[in-house]
């Protein structure tokens, strides 16, 4: 009982739809009525700005950290329990309570659960994700990227539990991120304004 106590409050907790309550509160604007109309950070930064984006961003990594890491604050020693209850908070994150079973790709609060579960892979995984943004300005590609690096690791390292749901994940990534594949295939995508793809693409416009 006290397992699946963690497992609901992990989903609530990941259901705390940051982008819409800072945008709401802050900036009253609401992320979901303006740029790709997603409540995660992307968006956020797009519509709301720098500095509610970064709190956007800091919320939703901790929303995963906090939930992934309610098994040990109730007393629970196996510590695969961390990824169990992050898969909870992703889900709260992507099918959030408080916005009618509606939410975000969840890529911050995933990032989170790896800061409580193993903080060398959470560091491994941001520095990823930075990387391939500024090789290709594109944030859908470097998630994508991100969480099935984290995968291949998993399999490396024979951590299959970690594996399985850095598996799953990546699916849901490609999933949730299909109209923007398509829109980098066909070249409508909304790239960040930096990294290298970006410059060359000025570059290319300039002439």
């Amino acid at each position: 009982m006290l397992l699946a106590f963690c497992f609901i409050l992990a989903y609530l907790i990941g259901s705390i739809p940051s982008g819409v309550w800072i945008g709401r509160i802050f900036c009253h604007k609401d992320p979901r009525e303006a740029g790709s109309h997603n409540i995660g950070t992307t968006n956020a930064y797009r519509v709301l700005g720098v500095k509610a984006g970064t709190a956007v961003l800091i919320i939703d990594i901790l929303k995963g950290t906090l939930g992934a890491s309610l098994p040990h604050l109730f007393g629970f020693q196996q510590h695969w329990l961390v990824l169990v209850c992050g898969v909870a908070a992703v889900i709260g994150h992507t099918a959030s309570i408080f916005i009618h079973f509606k939410g975000g790709k969840a890529v911050a609060t995933s990032a989170g659960i790896l800061l409580a579960y193993n903080p060398l892979l959470f560091l491994i995984a941001s520095a990823t994700f930075v990387g391939m943004i500024l090789l290709t300005s594109a944030v859908s590609l470097a998630s994508i990227v991100g969480v099935a690096t984290m995968f291949v690791i998993a399999l490396f390292i024979h951590d299959w539990i970690l594996a399985v749901i850095a598996g799953l994940l990546t699916v849901v990534f490609i999933i949730k991120h299909i109209p923007n594949l398509k829109r980098i295939a066909n070249g409508t995508e909304n790239y960040v304004h930096f990294g290298l793809y970006y410059w060359l693409r000025q570059k290319r416009n300039s002439k």
